[in-house]
C-alpha cells in the first residue's frame, strides 16, 4: 500500500506553509498528498445548531482553501483533503500511523511559541509511529536550493540512530542533496571509566578517533544502500543540541531521533528535539525509534 505525506492544517499561516512543504515532498518522492483537519463537534446544550453548522462549514472552507493552493502549484499531484471528527491527538497519531510522514506547522523562532510545542504537540510527537516534520511559516522552496545539506544526529551505536538515518538518506536521495551526519560528543566523568572502556579507547587512539569509527560503522550500511549521495562525517565535541545547530544555517532539513519516555506527565521527545524546534530556521524531522 502506498503511504501519503500527510499534513494537519489548522487554517494559520503555520500550516498553510506546512502544507506547501508536503505537497514539494510528496512531487519529490512520487507520493499522494493528504490534507487533513481536525475537527470535534460540540454537542453542548448552549451551542446552537447554526453555530454548529457554521463550525462544520468553516472546518471544510479551511481544507478546500489549502487542497486549491497546493493544486494550483502542482497541477499533476494527486490531492485528497477531508475533514477528521476526532481529539486533536488521537486524530493526529492515528493519520501518522498510515503515512510516510506527517508534516504540521509550528511557530516562533528561538523561542517555545505556538501550538505543537504544547501539550498536544508533546503528545503528537511522543506517539507517532511515523516520522513528524514541523515547518515554520517562513519556510520557503527557495531555502531547499542546491548546496544545502540534510543534516542528521547520529548516537549511539549502528542501530540506535538507523531509523533517522535512514530517513535522512532517502529525503537527501529525493533532494539530490548531501547528507551532514553530526556525532556530538563529550568527555565522560571519571566515575564512568572502566578497564574495559580504556582498552577501547587506547585501541582507538583516543575519544576523537573512538567516535569517528563508532560514526563511520553507522554509516557503512546507508553509504552502501545510497552510493550517489554525498556524506560528510561531523565528529564534534560538544552537546548534541548545541553541535547540530551550529551547523543549521547549511541545512535545508534537519532530522533528528526520538528520543520518548514516557513518564507520569505524559511523553517526552528528548531535549535534542526540543533544542532543534525551537531555535532551527529549516524544517525538522522528528523520527521514531525503528
Amino acid at each position: 500500500m502506498t503511504r501519503p505525506i500527510t499534513v494537519g492544517v489548522d487554517g494559520s499561516p503555520e500550516s498553510t506553509a506546512a502544507a506547501r512543504w508536503a505537497a514539494r515532498e510528496a512531487v519529490r518522492r512520487g507520493l499522494p498528498l493528504r490534507i487533513v483537519h481536525v475537527w470535534r463537534w460540540e454537542t453542548y446544550d448552549f451551542v446552537a445548531a447554526d453555530d454548529q453548522q457554521a463550525q462544520a462549514k468553516g472546518a471544510g472552507a479551511v481544507v478546500s482553501e489549502v487542497e486549491r493552493a497546493v493544486t494550483g502549484e502542482h497541477p499533476g499531484l494527486d490531492v485528497t483533503a477531508e475533514v477528521v471528527e476526532g481529539g486533536a491527538v488521537d486524530a493526529l497519531v492515528a493519520e501518522a500511523a498510515r503515512s510516510e510522514l506527517l508534516a504540521l506547522g509550528t511557530r516562533g523562532h528561538g523561542a517555545v511559541l505556538g501550538f505543537l510545542l504544547g501539550s498536544i504537540g508533546q503528545q503528537v510527537l511522543g506517539e507517532a509511529a511515523r516520522p513528524v516534520v514541523l515547518v515554520r511559516s517562513e519556510d520557503r522552496p527557495a531555502q531547499e536550493a542546491a548546496g544545502r545539506e540534510v543534516v542528521v544526529g547520529q548516537q549511539g551505536g549502528p542501530e540506535d540512530s538507523a531509523a533517522s538515518l535512514r530517513f535522512a538518506f532517502e529525503a537527501a536521495a529525493a533532494r539530490g542533496a548531501g547528507v551532514r551526519v553530526v556525532r556530538a560528543w563529550s568527555l565522560p566523568p571519571v566515575f564512568a571509566y572502566s578497564p574495559g572502556s580504556m582498552q577501547l579507547l587506547d585501541e582507538a587512539g583516543g575519544m576523537e578517533p573512538f567516535e569517528r569509527k563508532a560514526l563511520e560503522e553507522a554509516l557503512r550500511p546507508w553509504r552502501e544502500r545510497f552510493p550517489d549521495v554525498p556524506v560528510t562525517e561531523h565528529v564534534e565535541i560538544g552537546s548534541a543540541g548545541q553541535v547540530l545547530l551550529s551547523v543549521a544555517d547549511r541545512a535545508q532539513l534537519m532530522v533528528v531521533g526520538r528520543r520518548a519516555s514516557r513518564l507520569a506527565v505524559g511523553p517526552r521527545v528528548g531535549s535534542v528535539a526540543h533544542a532543534l524546534i525551537a531555535h532551527a530556521p529549516c524544517p525538522v524531522a522528528v523520527v521514531p525509534p525503528a
